[in-house]
């Protein structure tokens, strides 16, 4: 069997486990995306869901993050960890969407990555989930799982994501990731694998 092969009958099992491919991040528009990603970075999403309403109902725009002191957004991201980076990023990123981009945000890998605190990871779920472009986010989840699988065999994100875009129909892959995550959290948890009930398992080649 080849890795597309594999990786088409992955995505088949996988849409119908998961029937529903969302992010599990709250937000009303691109840039509250950018914003809520840029916090989940070593924090769950159920957290940054916690934080995310008051900053938004704070600083509800670039423009308004733009402006807004930085150790006011410090104290309202201070439980998402790294409060220090994660707020001059926030309000970097969205300094460079109203000087570079017109106010809106950017819907392609290049112009994303060139703002504070963007990267790849981030990149590539805006240009999914906002604009609709076939797009891998490499995620721990996926990064373990497609390894697991024997869909890659490296755990650098930008190899992981190059090589999936390879193999992966490109309409599928962002609800492709999705879906890892939430296998992820579900039934292939890091420490505790529940390989019996794995919908993966037939094509898993850390089956024994």
């Amino acid at each position: 069997m080849t890795k597309k092969e594999r990786a088409e009958l992955c995505v088949k099992a996988l849409k119908k486990e998961y029937p529903e491919a969302i992010c599990s991040l709250e937000y009303s528009d691109p840039f509250q995306l950018l914003v809520a990603t840029r916090l989940s970075a070593q924090c769950t999403d159920a957290r940054v869901n916690l934080v995310t309403p008051a900053l938004f109902e704070k600083y509800p725009t670039a423009e308004k993050m733009s402006k807004a002191p930085l150790s006011d957004v410090e104290d309202l991201v201070h439980s998402c960890g790294f409060y220090h980076a994660k707020a001059k990023d926030i309000i970097g990123a969205a300094q460079g969407i109203l000087e570079r981009f017109n106010g809106k945000v950017p819907d392609n890998i290049e112009d994303l990555t060139s703002l504070p605190g963007v990267g790849r990871k981030t990149a590539n779920l805006i240009c999914g989930d906002i604009f609709g472009k076939p797009a891998v986010v490499a995620d721990t989840h996926l990064i373990r799982i497609t390894n697991l699988i024997g869909l890659v065999e490296t755990k650098d994100p930008k190899k992981v994501e190059l090589e999936l875009k390879k193999i992966l129909p490109p309409e599928e892959s962002n609800d492709f990731c999705h879906r890892m995550v939430l296998h992820g959290r579900a039934v292939c948890i890091a420490r505790r694998p529940q390989c019996s009930n794995c919908c993966l398992k037939d094509y898993c080649k850390n089956q024994k």
